[in-house]
């Protein structure tokens, strides 16, 4: 009997002993898959947040609203109306003070003018307190002005660049028949003196916009123009429809900007200086003649810019960008830039242009410009702008499509790339009218290439000859192809996310349920 029960007792004992064996190895399993599971969740919560991240920068919400606005900053959005009619309007971009980031030589501000105008319009006569420097985008235009005292009309097409000194009086007329009148301009101002950015002085006007005319007093004027009071305030008031009018006298009640252009070219110079003149004999009855004085800024209407030469008597020509010979041209796109060497009208302006065309996925390659600050326009198509801090992070990586602006201080290292379904273009100004002198960081003829040698090769912590190989690899030159650097546009990025999602959502049921799908 003693026997059977400690038989029995032995059983029982071997039963709870493998119980608790299984038991513990199902647990233990049990806590692994538990682990797994956890570590599986916590890689899928890490991937959701960082494409949340990834949507936020591309529309702006929560914490990547924040990252998109920290890696934008050379971008350029504030754009203001200046001008607003019927017939046309102006807007314009405030330039950058490049002197407070990162150490950079202070350099001058260039503001951007954007000019639309329809057909049969004017944009009246005026002169500014800053030089402009216009290209036509599309469309045609008359632009008049004066220049060493002879009044000159200029023909201008898509493609011309035109400069007009500051305080010298001029008109721009819409002359294509039918289409409007596209023009990009720099703005920069002559000297300190004014208010804010810069300034017009309109010497037509009315009631809106009030020509400066109207800021002397009725019996001057009436004395000035010999003419009587009334005379005065009937001309100084017909003007109410804005600084860009239309000319057509069929659609609209005839104004005497449409009577101003139908004069021959010998009246309207005496027009013009007829109100210069006035302005200064008004000046001269003043008891006291301010600090600065009208006569003083009205010697540029008369052509005494300085740095005149004298073989520049014969008022300049346009220069067209589209007809010139690019300067760099291979299979993956051409670049052009030209300065006061090429366009000696620049050279008033301490301004040089720029226009580039990249082919589909190809990369302008990183470099840095030494002489100035560069401001951009993109004219056609999409792409990435890359710009580097001096420390060696990243400044700003952000898409840019047709009609972005951006800019990039002088010294820091950048590069433009198209992207995979399309060409990119874009035209823009710097802030020196010398020959530009970009040097290369990548490619051919990058400074890597140049001075690849031993002390580069300490620089890099490598050998001489892995830096060679390293650097030898590229084979083209300053424009290059970069077809897996080129950013996909936003179809292909959201339909990668939708096969990202979905991806993820099936593989939580498992390999069994993705072998049944197929």
């Amino acid at each position: 009997m003693a026997r059977r029960k400690g038989v029995v007792l032995l059983v029982l004992l071997m039963m709870c002993y493998a119980v608790a064996m299984v038991g513990g190895s199902d647990g233990g399993r049990a806590r692994r898959e538990r682990e797994e599971e956890g570590d599986e969740r916590g890689r899928r919560e890490r991937e959701e947040e960082e494409e949340e991240e990834e949507e936020g920068y591309d529309e702006g919400g929560g914490g990547g609203g924040r990252r998109r606005e920290r890696e934008e900053m050379f971008l350029m959005h504030e754009m203001k109306t200046v001008v607003r009619t019927d017939a046309g309007d102006m807007k314009v971009i405030k330039g950058f003070d490049s002197g407070g980031i990162g150490g950079v030589v202070s350099e001058k501000q260039i503001h951007l003018g954007f000019i639309t105008m329809e057909p049969k319009s004017l944009f009246i006569p005026q002169y500014l307190d800053s030089n402009l420097i216009i290209f036509v985008r599309r469309g045609e235009a008359k632009v008049g002005s004066i220049y060493k005292e002879d009044f000159v009309e200029k023909q201008l097409k898509g493609g011309d660049v035109y400069r007009i000194g500051a305080g010298s009086t001029f008109y721009l007329r819409n002359t294509a028949e039918g289409q409007r009148l596209h023009i990009i301009c720099s703005i920069d101002k002559a000297d300190g003196f004014g208010w804010g950015s810069f300034q017009s002085f309109f010497i037509g006007g009315g009631t809106n916009p009030m020509s400066v005319l109207s800021g002397f007093d009725t019996m001057t004027l009436a004395t000035a123009f010999n003419v009587s009071t009334s005379e005065v305030r009937d001309i100084s008031t017909r003007q109410r429809s804005g600084p860009i009018v239309f000319l057509s006298e069929d659609l609209h009640p005839p104004n005497i900007w449409a009577q101003f252009v139908r004069l021959k070219q010998h009246e309207k110079l005496q027009h013009l200086k007829q109100m210069v003149d006035l302005q200064e004999a008004a000046t001269k009855e003043e008891e006291e003649e301010p600090t600065w004085s009208l006569t003083k800024l009205f010697k540029s209407v008369f052509g005494e810019e300085p740095n005149g030469e004298d073989n520049q008597r014969k008022a300049p020509d346009s220069y067209n960008l589209y007809d010139r010979k690019p300067d760099f041209r291979n299979n993956y796109g051409w670049s052009t830039a030209i300065d006061k060497s090429d366009y000696w009208p620049l050279g008033h302006s301490d301004v040089g242009l720029y226009l580039v065309n990249l082919t589909a996925g190809s990369m302008m390659a990183p470099h840095i410009n030494p002489r100035a600050t560069e401001y951009g326009i993109v004219l056609r198509g999409s792409g990435t702008v890359q710009v580097v801090f001096p420390n060696g992070t990243s400044a700003m990586k952000a898409k840019v499509r047709e009609g972005d602006v951006f800019w990039v201080p002088r010294y820091y290292p950048f590069c433009q790339i198209a992207s995979r379904t399309g060409p990119l273009e874009f035209f823009g100004f710097s802030t020196s009218a010398h020959k530009n002198q970009p040097q290369f960081l990548v490619g051919r003829s990058s400074i890597l290439q140049s001075m690849k040698g031993p002390e580069f090769a300490a620089a890099f912590g490598v050998s001489e000859e892995k830096l060679r190989r390293f650097v030898d690899a590229q084979q083209e030159s300053l424009i290059l192809p970069s077809a897996s650097a080129a950013p996909p546009e936003d179809g292909e990025v959201k339909s990668e996310r939708r096969r990202r999602r979905i991806e993820r959502v099936v593989g939580r049921f498992g390999k069994g349920m993705i072998m049944d799908f197929d």
